[in-house]
């Protein structure tokens, strides 16, 4: 049974090419990732594959032995982004004096 849309399964197969592909640069093995991971290997390879049932944690520990856990965590901040900040600052109350 398919749960994800077809859009999320293909966002999940960039991503996990992309984790591959940083892997690659710093020139890691599989298995070395998995471990700081804590993760299995299979578990990895699915990752890398794009397979969209394996879990968040497993997914975001594999950003985190790669560096790039805090990047990924940024680029979702609301406020580092134009309509983010214009959104909260439209929905704070006025100070007032």
């Amino acid at each position: 049974m398919k749960n994800t849309s077809t859009h999320v399964d293909k966002s999940f197969a960039e991503m996990g090419s992309h984790l591959k592909t940083w892997r690659r640069i710093y020139k890691l093995k599989a298995s070395q990732v998995a471990e700081r991971a804590g993760i299995s290997l299979k578990t990895l390879h699915k990752i890398e594959s794009g397979d969209p049932s394996v879990s968040t944690s497993a997914f975001l520990e594999v950003a985190r032995s790669l560096g790039l856990l805090d990047t990924l965590t940024d680029s979702m901040e609301p406020l580092n982004s134009d309509l983010g900040r214009a959104r909260v600052n439209e929905s704070l109350p006025k100070r007032i004096r």
